[in-house]
């Protein structure tokens, strides 16, 4: 199986939507999956699986809101675009944790 790190700027509407799928009501600190980066930095990831591929997306305050706005975005539309999530309007003052 493929493993896929994906970072919250990459995200596409087709990994939003497995996100907001598996997680629709958020997910907690039993879904982080935590390893060491090639610089021995710590970085904590949510995963969701395709049939071939295992997806692992950082986990920030800027993923949440961005599958926030998906989900909003994804109920007021019957869209089934596969383009990239526009993350411009999230980028705020977040704290690196």
């Amino acid at each position: 199986m493929k493993r896929v790190i994906v970072d919250y700027k990459k995200l596409d509407n087709h990994i939003l939507n497995l996100l907001v799928e598996k997680f629709p009501d958020g997910y907690d600190d039993d879904d982080i999956v935590t390893y060491r980066n090639a610089s021995n930095e710590v970085v904590e990831c949510i995963e969701v699986r395709t049939e071939d591929t295992a997806y692992l997306v950082k986990v920030s305050k800027r993923l949440v809101m961005a599958m926030e706005v998906h989900e909003d975005v994804d109920t007021d539309s019957d869209s089934e675009e596969e383009s990239s999530l526009d993350t411009e309007g999230l980028e705020g003052d977040e704290e690196d944790e």
